[in-house]
């Protein structure tokens, strides 16, 4: 401890400063330290955003495959002239907007609704490959305005960070 004033070396408990009188001001006690927050309560909460959010991959998935099997019955319809299009601009549909483009999308849509089932799945079960799988679900999703932007943006805060993967490793 040393003087305020001068520097001089103080003993402690020295009431002033014997070289140039100052008073010793006395020692700030340190305060302790703020209280680890429970580690249950965290994993607990982290569980529950993650038992949600894999709520939300079935519920996308199951949608999203629901809405583009029926627009793709309603194309493949419209384009084949069934109902009041078989004399309008898609009558006769062009050759690369054929069956097989149609079989394409739907196995397309297939595809990215498995991914998302997958992801749901991998997620309830807090396995580490489902985080994997969620985490490239999210990323191919940002582009599907509004609900896959949403569920992609949701999924990479979620998941990503180092706090954020060291909660899931524990659950």
């Amino acid at each position: 401890m040393f003087c305020s004033a001068c520097g001089q070396a103080l003993v402690p408990g020295q009431p002033v400063c014997s070289q140039c009188g100052r008073p010793v001001a006395p020692p700030i006690p340190v305060p302790p330290p703020p209280p680890i927050p429970n580690l249950n309560f965290q994993l607990q909460n982290y569980s529950g955003r993650i038992r949600a959010l894999a709520i939300c991959w079935f519920i996308y998935g199951g949608l999203s495959l629901l809405l583009s099997v029926g627009g793709l019955i309603f194309a493949g319809h419209m384009m084949n002239g069934f109902g009041p299009w078989s004399h309008g601009p898609w009558g006769g549909a062009p050759w690369f907007m054929g069956p097989g483009f149609l079989h394409f999308a739907l196995g397309f849509v297939v595809i990215r609704a498995a991914l998302a089932f997958i992801a749901g799945w991998g997620l309830m079960e807090h396995t580490p490959w489902g985080r994997v799988v969620a985490i490239v679900a999210g990323f191919l999703c940002l582009l599907k305005i509004p609900l896959g932007t949403a569920i992609g943006i949701w999924t990479l805060v979620t998941l990503l960070g180092y706090r954020n993967a060291t909660l899931y490793d524990q659950l």
